[in-house]
């Protein structure tokens, strides 16, 4: 009698495609990528939400509300005890932390094209240099990149694990 669970295909498909896109996307974090749009979107809508929190939490807001709305969705999988859905939504939510980094390690040269052009804020400048961080530019944005590598991949292995049942 074989009791070993039986493998769903198609989201094995599903995760190991997703996977790859945003493993991909995160080693050329450089290059802009469909999940961006969707991603500077969020961003900039986060400095609206964050509003009324003061200019720091408003100017962080945007990065913050990049990581969290993805966030609130993998949660959201969780508590319905779908965990394969989340696993995927985690993979877009390592990949916005590494999307973060390439903000944040652009804080000193500022030369990423900004919504606005030269007269806009660089987010990750004003964070930076507002909390006395701008020496440690590169190993913050080295550590954000990653930890969302690792959730990526992480996510990714939690997908695969999940698509048994």
């Amino acid at each position: 009698m074989n009791d070993s669970p039986k493998i769903n295909y198609w989201r094995l498909a599903g995760i190991l495609l997703f996977g790859f896109y945003f493993l991909t996307c995160a080693l050329h974090a450089e290059d802009w990528h469909f999940i961006d749009n969707v991603d500077l979107i969020i961003h900039e809508a986060g400095h609206w939400i964050f509003i009324f929190f003061g200019e720091f939490i408003q100017i962080l807001g945007g990065s913050l509300n990049q990581v969290l709305i993805p966030l609130i969705f993998a949660i959201y999988f969780i508590l319905r005890e779908d965990y394969y859905s989340s696993s995927v939504v985690f993979l877009w939510v390592g990949y916005s932390i590494v999307n973060v980094s390439v903000y944040m390690g652009d804080a000193i040269k500022m030369q990423l094209p900004l919504l606005g052009g030269d007269n806009v804020i660089h987010d990750w400048n004003y964070l930076l240099n507002h909390s006395h961080l701008i020496n440690y530019t590169h190993m913050l944005s080295s550590l954000t990149y990653s930890i969302g590598v690792f959730m990526i991949i992480g996510a990714a292995v939690w997908g695969v694990r999940e698509t048994r049942g």
